[in-house]
């Protein structure tokens, strides 16, 4: 006999309202599969507001992978389309290749700048040229196409020189020069040798200003410019900054180099000036807006622009948050971020510093085997970049393959819980530089 069940106005209320609640939940999608989309979409998954994050394609880290690549913007349209998904878009590519624009006209919200406004990152040429005709400060530059002019050019000038492809390069195409000798060898290794593809028809000779670099970047809803917490990012290969670019060997946060001084020079100076001037030229810039900046005797220098989050920055940064980033998310898209409250943060110091696979930014082995995940200590996170999944194992898929991102009290303890985390951490070719976050120690 089947009994009845009765519900009281009570439970009917509550049930009403768990229903209103399911209702209002989200899907999310997250585009790329490095370490900072595996980032992303760790701390979207907290937010009460969020069902279920998707990230496409993802890693061997990352929930709920979807076997779509960041370039096939029709397919990622139709997922979000058929999955009610509010989508972030982490890497550059897709984001020059205009696919908020897509989503926008499909009526899909989607969180990043639209392809003009991409152009910050997408031609260093054309970024340049918008910081001299808006007076934010950068370094003298010439453009060129023809590498033998290029060459005459460097005879006029008695300083060193930064060598830039135009166009995107997956963070390689800047060669810093310490000699005509090396400015030489780089132009022919853009203009001639085409390293770097199409990206380097165009390149950018620009004085090399001598100074500390940090990373400053903030979240625009077009309007407004929330800055993100402070950091310092370490591009070259080797220890003491020695040897070619990479994408990032690692970062930490907050950089003491960034004073409050310095940061509300940087904000007022660099980031709102480049939000108003956008849109005095039309171009509405919504999303992350990084800026990599040299600092010289106290004064900020635009390197370049990124349109997103920077990769390993948004690893230290994404533990330190303490708040909702969904929210800030649709609240850049609406363009209401004017109404949110200021951003918040632990009051701790986070460190992430890469593995990479042996050889990389060269030549470099995969499909070795990682171990030792099951032995990272509490206050550190593992974001995975370059790793896949295969029988239950975690492989390396890449040059970047791991950021291990620990917290810390001083930024002295969070370099020690990281660097004690990797010797739990082991592959064949696994290789890391063994000084992130030391140059920012003789500040204290």
């Amino acid at each position: 006999m089947c009994g009845i069940i009765k519900i009281n106005r009570f439970s009917e209320n509550w049930i009403i309202l768990l229903g209103n609640l399911y209702l209002l939940l989200v899907n999310v999608l997250v585009i790329g599969s490095g370490g900072r989309e595996h980032a992303l979409s760790w701390k979207l998954s907290q937010s009460s507001k969020v069902e279920t994050v998707f990230t496409a394609p993802g890693n061997g880290g990352t929930e709920n992978n979807v076997p779509i690549d960041v370039n096939d913007l029709d397919g990622l349209a139709e997922f979000a389309q058929k999955n009610n998904c509010f989508t972030v878009v982490g890497p550059e590519d897709p984001l020059a290749a205009g696919i908020v624009d897509k989503f926008n006209k499909l009526n899909l919200k989607v969180f990043g700048p639209s392809q003009a406004a991409a152009q910050l990152e997408s031609s260093k040429i054309w970024a340049k040229n918008f910081m001299k005709r808006n007076n934010i400060p950068t370094a003298r530059f010439e453009i060129f196409d023809d590498a033998q002019k290029a060459i005459e050019y460097l005879k006029s000038i008695d300083y060193n020189v930064v060598v830039k492809a135009d166009g995107l390069a997956a963070g390689k195409g800047v060669i810093v020069c310490n000699s005509d000798d090396e400015a030489i060898s780089a132009i022919q290794t853009i203009l001639v040798k085409k390293t770097f593809g199409d990206a380097g028809n165009k390149i950018i000779i620009e004085e090399r200003i001598d100074g500390i670099e940090a990373s400053y970047i903030a979240l625009s809803d077009g309007n407004v410019a929330l800055p993100m917490a402070s950091s310092q990012d370490h591009k070259r290969i080797f220890d003491d900054d020695k040897g070619p670019n990479t994408g990032g060997m690692g970062a930490y946060s907050p950089t003491p180099i960034v004073t409050d001084a310095l940061a509300k020079k940087i904000q007022e100076e660099v980031i709102e000036k480049t939000i108003h001037a956008m849109n005095h030229e039309g171009i509405s810039f919504k999303g992350f807006l990084y800026a990599g900046i040299m600092i010289k005797d106290g004064k900020p220098y635009v390197l370049e622009y990124n349109v997103r989050m920077g990769d390993p920055e948004c690893q230290p940064i994404t533990v330190r948050m303490n708040f909702d980033l969904y929210d800030y998310f649709i609240a850049s898209v609406d363009g209401t971020l004017s109404s949110m409250p200021l951003l918040s943060w632990k009051d701790q110091f986070s460190v992430c510093v890469v593995l990479a696979s042996n050889g990389y930014p060269g030549s470099y082995s995969t499909n070795d085997e990682i171990t030792g995940f099951d032995s990272i200590p509490n206050g550190t996170n593992v974001f995975h970049a370059g790793t896949k999944k295969s029988d239950g194992k975690i492989l390396s898929n890449g040059g970047r393959v791991l950021g291990v991102t620990s917290l810390g009290d001083s930024l002295e303890s969070a370099i020690n819980n990281a660097y004690l985390a990797i010797e739990k951490i082991n592959w064949s070719n696994k290789f890391c530089r063994t000084d992130i976050g030391k140059k920012g120690l003789s500040y204290f």
